[in-house]
């Protein structure tokens, strides 16, 4: 299939023969489903704290902070253009085409934190904004005639006024991250970015960073890393033969947030919390969003010392009380059931299998209330070993023309909003080589085009699903109020933006 020019060209960009070949394969073969079991619930899966419950764990978790034992880092993933913010705008601009929500973006321009900016670019070229045709002022809103927001990053853009400027979502991080993801005055924020907008994010950090050490008295460590190369899945034509550019070479494309799994597993903190760039709110919100990060935080600490316990209690030795208690911890509080033949395994091999579970990276995930917004729900779901754990689940993953499953489904009361508190690290303080805990048949093939020719794409597993698959998980309710993502523009609009 591959001709000498290609296997050059696949090491040249520093991918694996062997991973394209197994690509090429899941495009010929597709991938299998996930088998769920059952929807996870509150009390079945899903945790849900008292209000005094939640107290007491964010006070936990002050404490350990304070006594700067821990080194936390918070990562968030702002790869990509903003481009589907604006959909109906660029219709608009292009087309001339209208809808209510290209009305309401022009009635009500002055409520959105940028309008001062674009009215300052605007007022440049000698234009009031105020008497200026719609056409013109999207113009100068999209293009790089003006503001530019059409091909910026969401992290770039100017969501929530604020003195002395309004703050882009990049920044309400940095004000977050002091909050919850600091030790000793220091915070630790990772970003992973496009390569062709990394000067931008640099040049933003430059700028401002200066205003928040010193309002906030911390000293701040922000880095930033790209979607690895190497990390991209080749294209097929629908017949499954390689797609190839005009010049006869493979096509490459990103693989999804799936292909990040490699940036964080370059990270060397104790705890990391994960959250979209989008899912930022003002100061007056943001208390809710800081109490549940550290009742997350409190929740994984405890688990996982539990965890290194059990580890060394196993070290000194195996006893039927010692894989007793085992199970029981498994199952009834990481929610793992064993495979159907583990009660006739020796107390050797039952060992083994708690061994392998306990040696695993841990990530508590907060779940909200489904609302209707898309995103991977929790489920009890059958893994590859034949046991049964608490997955986060996205729809592509499942046979809905099975109606068995399709009927599990949909009895999903919750979602998960990217809200994730992990540790990445063994009993050592080794880090984890996290491919080692992802699961390769939970990727997805989606149709595309290029240049007028239909291909297929694929995507690696998603990063806090089928690449977190093979981690010890708790799922945890948290309140609505912390999960406000931006999918349009006009949901800057919302009363949690203004």
């Amino acid at each position: 299939m591959f001709e000498d020019k290609d296997l050059e060209q696949i090491t040249r960009r520093g991918s694996d023969i062997h991973a394209v070949n197994t690509q090429v394969k899941y495009f010929v073969d597709g991938f299998p489903y996930l088998r769920l079991e059952k929807a996870a619930r509150v009390a079945d899966g899903i945790i849900r704290l008292a209000e005094e419950e939640a107290e007491l764990k964010m006070e936990e978790y002050d404490r350990l902070i304070a006594g700067q034992q821990l080194t936390p880092l918070k990562f968030v993933p702002a790869s990509g253009a903003a481009s589907r913010m604006f959909k109906s705008l660029f219709s608009f601009l292009d087309n001339g085409k209208t809808d209510s929500s290209v009305e309401e973006f022009f009635d009500k321009l002055g409520d959105f934190a940028f309008y001062d900016s674009l009215k300052q670019l605007m007022a440049t070229d000698g234009i009031d904004i105020d008497s200026a045709d719609r056409h013109t002022i999207a113009e100068y809103f999209l293009t790089d005639k003006g503001l530019g927001y059409g091909t910026l990053p969401k992290g770039l853009l100017e969501f929530h006024r604020s003195e002395p400027k309004p703050r882009t979502p990049l920044e309400e991080h940095l004000v977050e991250a002091i909050q919850y993801a600091s030790s000793g005055g220091t915070a630790l924020l990772h970003f992973t970015v496009s390569p062709e907008h990394r000067d931008k994010f640099e040049k933003l950090v430059v700028e401002r960073l200066p205003h928040y050490e010193s309002n906030f008295e911390t000293k701040f460590y922000i880095s930033f890393s790209e979607q690895l190369p190497a990390t991209d899945t080749i294209s097929v034509n629908p017949d499954n033969t390689p797609f190839r550019e005009p010049d006869g070479s493979l096509l490459f494309r990103p693989a999804g947030h799936g292909a990040l799994l490699a940036n964080l597993g370059e990270l060397d903190a104790d705890i990391i919390f994960i959250k979209n760039i989008d899912n930022v709110v003002p100061d007056s919100l943001k208390q809710t969003t800081i109490k549940y990060k550290k009742v997350l935080a409190a929740i994984l600490l405890d688990y996982q010392k539990r965890i290194f316990d059990y580890q060394a209690r196993l070290e000194e030795g195996v006893t039927t009380p010692l894989l007793r208690e085992l199970d029981a911890f498994y199952r009834d509080e990481l929610c793992t059931i064993p495979p159907e033949d583990f009660e006739s395994r020796t107390e050797s091999e039952q060992a083994d299998y708690f061994r392998k579970k306990l040696n695993r990276p841990v990530r508590v995930c907060g779940m909200v209330k489904n609302q209707g917004e898309p995103g991977g729900g929790p489920f009890w779901a059958r893994n590859r070993d034949g046991s049964t754990s608490l997955q986060v689940v996205e729809s592509a993953q499942v046979d809905l023309a099975d109606e068995e499953q399709k009927a599990i489904w949909v009895t999903a009361t919750h979602f998960n909003p990217v809200d994730l508190v992990i540790a990445t690290k063994d009993a050592n303080g080794n880090l984890y080589n996290l491919d080692d805990f992802r699961d390769p048949d939970t990727g997805f093939i989606s149709s595309k085009s290029k240049d007028g020719k239909e291909l297929k794409a694929q995507e690696l597993p998603g990063l806090w699903n089928g690449s977190m698959s093979d981690w010890n998980t708790l799922f945890v309710e948290v309140p609505l109020i912390t999960f406000n993502p931006v999918k349009t523009v006009n949901d800057l609009l919302r009363e949690q933006h203004q």
